[in-house]
């Protein structure tokens, strides 16, 4: 009789589902907020590495240019890009943007120049493209970044130290 008591004994029952639910459902909002965190921290790569390239685009060509068949770009133009995208200003601004450490984000600043028809100016061939009819093609300018995820959580046990995130670029060079 005590047996068949405890099969149809229903005391305990919502504690017992509750157990049973509990490490699931924390699951489930902890990996919540890490893939939002996650993608937060995406899009603030993503609007450093863009402010950097629309600042780059607005250089002069004395500055950014395609000059001999080779895209160039001055290193003071190199570091007011790295800190427009770190701090988001020129100069004055201390701290970084989502608390970034400095040394830990790499950024590579390149241009390219547009291939097209050409152009024969004396003795030297000039290509160019697009809209740009002068002599000069207008180069265009790339940043790229890559810093490394910090995980809220440590990544749950998915998410390892080595986990980078990336963003890159590209921006037509105006020559104001």
């Amino acid at each position: 009789m005590m047996g068949r008591k405890f099969f149809f004994c229903e005391r305990g029952a919502a504690a017992a589902e509750m157990a049973l639910i509990t490490p699931l459902a924390l699951l489930l909002f902890f990996s919540a907020v890490e893939t939002g965190h996650y993608f937060f921290s995406q899009q603030q790569l993503v609007k450093a590495v863009r402010d950097g390239a629309r600042y780059g685009a607005r250089q002069s060509f004395d500055n950014v240019n395609c000059r001999n068949g080779a895209g160039t770009v001055t290193q003071t133009v190199q570091d007011e890009i790295r800190a427009i995208a770190l701090t988001g200003a020129l100069a004055g601004a201390n701290e970084t943007r989502s608390g970034w450490d400095a040394s830990e984000v790499s950024f590579a600043v390149t241009v390219t120049c547009p291939i097209g028809s050409t152009v024969h100016t004396g003795n030297s061939k000039i290509e160019t493209s697009g809209i740009y009819t002068s002599d000069e093609p207008a180069p265009v300018i790339n940043v790229a970044a890559t810093i490394g995820y910090n995980s809220l959580f440590n990544g749950l046990g998915i998410i390892s130290d080595s986990f980078n995130l990336n963003a890159t670029q590209q921006a037509s060079v105006m020559g104001i």
